[in-house]
């Protein structure tokens, strides 16, 4: 694992560290405490990687002795009251709230504002956002605002004991490696992590916390982009990936489209989604939405079937989360069997229609003795 800094520019007008690890920081930059999530919500529902969030926040903030802060803004007539008190049972210590007319709707440029304003006013040492459209976008301009570091996508977020420093760990150079990253010397440390990478934590319904609410100071006439309409997307609920209990995906040991057909019948047993690698995507066989790995979904399903799939890091990556991983490959070297908990050495044109069978038939039955 290797280890580098941000190249971002200074927050204050300390001297920027020449690759040192133990870097001494600023009084003013000292006074940084807290560990702070963006809390996505859209039409009155909370995007789940923000719960993920905040459980992966309390793990930062307890060794770090610091209170874990969810940050809501929205609408006058959004819930984010109800949902900052969701946030309390997932592990928050703290609520703050921005309502106003302009942020009914994502915006980049009030959003920005909003949260910029909260960081510069409340001085919170980390902050996380999840890495998806919104977060993304957002994460991005208030970084630049705020002149600091910006991790992407990670995989894994720790303490540096050494350096009570955010080590955020992601893949990098293709999924072949992976980079530690740590922005020493700038507040906030920011870090971008995509849904499912992170455990759902377990709600606790005695925990309670402090809401506190704050105002945006921005008015319609300033924000350049208006909000006109929202059309949902047609196909956002046929293919839900990351959400799937069971994955039945192949890859281009599978030769064909018309052999990958195969993995289709097993999943539609299962009542599983369909998984594949990055090269069967680009081959035409199946939708991008189906790609697991670095560049496409990651996934943690219950079981997590791989045919015809060697198992390189950037497939790795998006599925070793996974409860149970079963993996099928011809060749007995294949990398996926070095994290797989089952492994079939053999030919998957023939164990897939031999497993679609004998679950077919055993589900047949438990249904009969059910019935």
């Amino acid at each position: 694992m290797s280890e580098t800094h941000s190249s971002a520019a200074p927050a204050a007008p300390a001297k920027r560290p020449a690759g040192r690890r133990n870097v001494e920081l600023s009084e003013e930059l000292k006074a940084y405490k807290g560990v702070w999530v963006f809390i996505e919500h859209d039409r009155s529902h909370v995007h789940s990687v923000s719960w993920e969030l905040v459980g992966e926040a309390r793990k930062l903030a307890d060794p770090l002795g610091c209170q874990v802060s969810a940050i809501l803004l929205g609408g006058p007539d959004e819930p984010l009251e109800k949902f900052a008190v969701e946030a309390f049972t997932f592990g928050a210590d703290k609520a703050y709230l921005i309502q106003d007319p302009v942020l009914k709707g994502y915006r980049n440029e009030p959003f920005t504002k909003g949260l910029t304003d909260l960081v510069n006013k409340y001085q919170p040492e980390i902050m996380l956002l999840g890495a998806t459209s919104m977060g993304r976008d957002l994460a991005g301009s208030v970084a630049t605002t705020l002149l600091t570091g910006l991790t992407a996508d990670c995989t894994e977020l720790k303490i540096d004991p050494a350096t009570r420093a955010l080590a955020a760990t992601r893949p990098t150079f293709g999924g072949s490696l992976y980079c530690t990253i740590m922005t020493l010397a700038y507040r906030p440390q920011m870090a971008t992590v995509r849904p499912r990478v992170m455990l759902m934590p377990r709600a606790d319904a005695s925990r309670s916390g402090e809401i506190m609410h704050d105002t945006l100071g921005m008015v319609e006439t300033q924000i350049v982009t208006k909000l006109l309409d929202f059309i949902a997307d047609a196909n956002s609920n046929k293919i839900n990936l990351p959400y799937a209990d069971v994955i039945v995906s192949g890859g281009k040991g599978l030769k064909n489209q018309e052999n990958f057909k195969l993995v289709f019948e097993l999943a539609r047993v299962l009542g599983g989604e369909v998984g594949a690698t990055r090269p069967c995507v680009q081959a035409g066989w199946v939708e991008a939405d189906r790609q697991v790995g670095q560049t496409g979904k990651t996934v943690r399903p219950k079981l997590y079937i791989a045919a015809g799939i060697s198992g390189a890091i950037q497939h790795r990556v998006g599925c070793e989360a996974s409860d149970v991983i079963v993996a099928i490959n011809t060749d007995v070297n294949a990398p996926i069997f070095d994290f797989a908990h089952y492994g079939i050495v053999g030919n998957a044109m023939q164990v897939l229609p031999a497993l679609t069978q004998a679950f077919a038939a055993h589900l047949a039955q438990r249904s009969r003795l059910v019935a």
